[in-house]
């Protein structure tokens, strides 16, 4: 069978592919347009495609003999999944594989915006240290205090069980009681109101979903102590940017780390002009290990799918039944 993959993704997952079928990888070092995608999908069985492409409706019913869309990512919201299922069309994803990652991530970004570690690089660079300082770059110590969780998944808990050598507080968020983080960690399940106020750091790790959307905006960032930070690497829309920009300049917060974006690739611009938020271009997922993971689960999802039975990462089986 023919396969489009929208962009290259590390070898190994090529090779799987290429072992049971013909495969066409996007030659460009960029995200394709809506057109070019359908181009290249066109006479194709299957579709690997990564959570910048907009894989809709026009998309889908542009190729009749697709069967098989997988996703290189955990996020499948860029894919118009009621409409796969209309056709047939299994759709799956990677999830478990970046979970320490991002962790990892997310506390890079903790840790970065509460010591102003690029700030003090900058300052360094420029030949602006002209010694030890009592009053320099001063930030706020993480040890000891409180850490608020947004969404206790699979990376919200692998993020808080990480906080273990700080003998923090948490405090978190989520639909369920999650036993893992109160039974370890003592952790307290409370209201996001609670959450905001009391929380001296606070990490995102949340879907984006119509109730989340804009979860954090003008009025939760008022709530929020101001030496907090807010810490994102789940989705960009679950944040306000513009309310976060006021939070910032106005010192309603400490500072931010961000890995998302709520209108990906563009960045608020105000936010590109502030020393108290660290910008990542959406990369928590970026070590070797994990993107090489997600490859070759893409390509195993693929491969299981194109052989019409249910991949085993399938996100949406009630094809199967």
């Amino acid at each position: 069978m023919k396969i489009f993959v929208t962009r290259k993704i590390p070898e190994p997952g090529l090779i799987l592919l290429r072992k049971e079928h013909e495969i066409e990888v996007n030659p460009y070092d960029r995200v394709l347009t809506k057109k070019e995608i359908m181009q290249g999908l066109k006479g194709k069985d299957g579709l690997l495609c990564l959570l910048t492409d907009t894989i809709d409706e026009e998309v889908i019913s542009s190729e009749p003999k697709l069967k098989m869309i997988s996703s290189y990512a955990v996020g499948y919201n860029n894919i118009d999944v009621k409409e796969a299922t209309k056709r047939g069309i299994s759709v799956s994803n990677t999830p478990g594989v970046l979970t320490d990652a991002t962790a990892e991530m997310a506390w890079s970004l903790l840790f970065s915006a509460t010591r102003h570690i690029v700030e003090g690089d900058k300052f360094t660079r420029s030949g602006k240290f002209k010694g030890w300082d009592p009053m320099l770059l001063l930030g706020q110590g993480i040890t000891g205090k409180t850490l608020g969780i947004i969404g206790a998944g699979r990376i919200g808990t692998c993020f808080a069980l990480k906080s273990k050598g700080f003998n923090m507080k948490i405090l978190y968020v989520d639909g369920k009681t999650d036993d893992t983080l109160e039974n370890e960690l003592g952790a307290k399940k409370v209201t996001l109101d609670t959450l905001l106020k009391k929380s001296d750091f606070i990490s995102l790790h949340i879907p984006l979903l119509s109730s989340t959307h804009h979860l954090i905006g003008e009025q939760e960032l008022r709530m929020m102590k101001k030496t907090a930070v807010l810490i994102n690497t789940s989705r960009g829309p679950v944040i306000d940017e513009k309310a976060l920009v006021k939070a910032l300049k106005n010192g309603w917060i400490f500072g931010a780390g961000l890995d998302v974006y709520e209108n990906e690739p563009h960045v608020e611009k105000e936010l590109l002009k502030l020393n108290n938020v660290i910008l990542q271009p959406h990369s928590a997922s970026a070590t070797v290990e994990s993107r090489t993971k997600m490859a070759i689960m893409a390509a195993e999802n693929m491969l299981t799918g194109l052989k019409g039975e249910m991949p085993p990462n399938c996100v949406n089986p009630d094809i199967f039944n």
